[in-house]
């Protein structure tokens, strides 16, 4: 199958699963074609049946702001035509789905009937989607999609609680590469960053406020007093000067690194004993799951698809957003010597559900369905 996939080409989990689920399709033996703006940062090594078209958008005095939904959506009509493309693959609704829309109405036009499978990954209807400005869009382009899917149960129930949704919605999780994402021996790196055998918490985000990152710091605060600890937080954004603020305030500095955007997460988190996601709100927890898939357990909050990731006294611990106290109490429970040993294996057994080989023939699946469905309706 010859396949469009449209993302967002950066570090945020939309578009580290769609590159990912890209690049195993084409090991797979499909035609994977990214339709983006720049090349996706996990688009990382060549395949005979990957490509990659760039979308140009061209800057008038007219435009204050350069039109990317249109010029997204006659590059897709371009590559479907011209690469012959059996289906596009959306991730993320907004603008991504609108587009995809567009450029199956100029394709129908000219009697190409293009099926397109839209994938919701949470802040795309948590939060864009709930805007009134974009509202109509997001539920238009849903519906108007062939195919929907949402990488949780939890973000396929809010989906039909914000929209009025006429489509079905497939729950198809997100996945880990555990050829990538697996223990591997470090023990030099982890004597560097704990020379006194301290334990090793880590925290991946983009550094949102929804991110809840100041909870990562004042729980680190409170394990400290009670047992030798080091914080390691991963990534970079708008809240990361704000935090380190907070790290000087409550004097941690000696005991918290900032590392900002690191591509090799994987090696940091070989050597990690616990992982924080006290988000807001996740769809999934993404992070959460490679970090399990290291043999690292996860304190995370109790909000969203976490519970459908993380089991509570068995792979680490759900806490109710924002109690700190909660936090502090499981994680010490966790970093205790009788207690982390089995907590990391359960977190590994439980990562080996999400095996990208498991996941990718789910979507492979799903886009036969709607091929087959499309093409059935297109000549009937």
């Amino acid at each position: 199958m010859k396949i469009g996939m449209v993302c967002y080409p950066t570090f945020g989990g939309s578009g580290v699963v769609a590159t990912e689920l890209g690049k195993e399709l084409a090991l797979n033996g499909h035609q994977v074609h990214f339709i983006t703006y720049t090349q996706p940062i996990r688009l990382d090594f060549f395949n005979e049946n990957l490509f990659y078209h760039e979308v140009n958008i061209s800057s008038y005095p007219l435009f204050q702001y350069p039109p990317y939904e249109s010029a997204l959506a006659g590059k897709m009509v371009d590559v479907v035509k011209y690469e012959k493309l059996d289906l596009l693959h959306v991730h993320y609704a907004i603008p991504h789905a609108t587009s995809a829309f567009l450029a199956k109405e100029i394709l129908r036009a000219e009697g190409i009937h293009i099926p397109v499978v839209t994938t919701l990954h949470g802040t795309d209807i948590t939060v864009v989607g709930k805007d009134n400005t974009y509202r109509p869009m997001v539920a238009f382009s849903i519906n108007k999609s062939d195919g929907v899917t949402a990488v949780s149960n939890d973000l396929r129930k809010e989906t039909f609680e914000t929209f009025k949704i006429e489509n079905e919605i497939k729950v198809i999780p997100n996945f880990v590469d555990l050829t990538r994402f697996h223990k591997q021996k470090k023990d030099h790196f982890k004597r560097i960053i704990c020379p006194n055998d301290e334990r090793l918490i880590v925290h991946v985000s983009n550094f949102r406020r929804v991110k809840r990152i100041g909870d990562v710091i004042e729980s680190f605060g409170k394990i400290k007093e009670m047992i030798p600890a080091k914080l390691l937080l991963i990534g970079d954004g708008p809240e990361r000067v704000k935090m380190e603020k907070l790290c000087r305030d409550l004097g941690l500095c000696d005991d918290i690194r900032f590392i900002g955007k690191l591509d090799a997460i994987e090696e940091v988190l070989s050597v990690a004993d616990l992982f924080f996601m006290p988000s807001e709100k996740e769809s999934f927890g993404l992070a959460a799951l490679e970090a399990m898939a290291c043999e690292v357990p996860v304190i995370s909050s109790n909000s969203g698809g976490l519970p459908e990731l993380n089991i509570h006294g068995e792979t680490g611990f759900l806490s109710n957003v924002g109690d700190v106290d909660d936090m502090v109490k499981n994680a010490l429970h966790i970093l205790s010597e009788e207690n982390l040993s089995n907590f990391k294996a359960n977190a590994k057994k439980r990562a080996d559900q999400f095996d990208i080989k498991k996941i990718v023939p789910l979507y492979e699946e799903y886009y036969k369905e709607v091929v087959e469905s499309v093409q059935a309706m297109a000549y009937s």
